[in-house]
C-alpha cells in the first residue's frame, strides 16, 4: 500500500474513542460530587457552582475530541489527522471562551474553576490508563475478565 493509499484509506468499524470516552465521562460524573462539594468546602458556594461548570467543560472536552476522531476516520486517515490537530486547537480555543463568557459573573472563583479543570483533565486521563488495552487486538478498553476468558 502506497503512503498516499494509506492517507485517503477509511477506517470502518467500531471507534474504541468513543468507548473510552463514555467511560471516561462515567467516571467524571461518578467523582464529580466530590470535586464539587471540595470546592464548595474551599471557595464556597461560588466554587461549588464553578467546579460543576469546569467538569461540564472538560466533559464535553472529551465527547467532542472522541466526536472528531470518531467520524473522520471513517472519511480518511488524513483527514482524522488534520481534524485531531485543529480540532485541539479549536477544543482549546472553546475552552478559553467557555472561560472568558463568565470570568466576570458573581458566581464564578476563579481558583476553583481553574482548579476543577485542570485536575479533572488529567485525573481522568490517568484514571483511565488503568483501563485502557495497550493491544492492537483490543483496541480501546481492556476486555472485562468474563470475556477474556470466553476468548480463551
Amino acid at each position: 500500500m502506497s503512503d498516499a493509499t494509506a492517507m485517503t484509506t477509511a477506517l470502518p468499524g467500531p471507534s474504541p474513542e468513543v468507548a473510552v470516552t463514555k467511560d471516561m465521562v462515567r467516571r467524571g460524573l461518578i467523582v464529580a460530587p466530590l470535586l464539587i462539594a471540595i470546592c464548595g468546602f474551599v471557595w464556597g458556594l461560588d466554587g461549588a457552582y464553578s467546579s460543576a461548570y469546569g467538569i461540564a467543560i472538560v466533559l464535553v472536552n472529551f465527547a467532542l475530541a472522541a466526536i472528531i476522531v470518531a467520524y473522520t476516520a471513517r472519511i480518511s486517515l488524513g483527514l482524522m489527522m488534520g481534524a485531531v490537530l485543529f480540532g485541539y486547537l479549536v477544543r482549546l480555543g472553546l475552552i478559553f471562551l467557555a472561560v472568558l463568557l463568565v470570568k466576570d459573573l458573581s458566581w464564578i472563583s476563579l481558583p476553583a474553576l481553574g482548579t476543577t479543570i485542570i485536575v479533572t483533565h488529567l485525573g481522568l486521563l490517568v484514571w483511565e490508563m488503568k483501563y485502557v488495552a495497550l493491544s492492537l487486538a483490543h483496541p480501546g478498553l481492556k476486555p472485562s475478565a468474563r470475556h477474556s476468558q470466553e476468548l480463551s
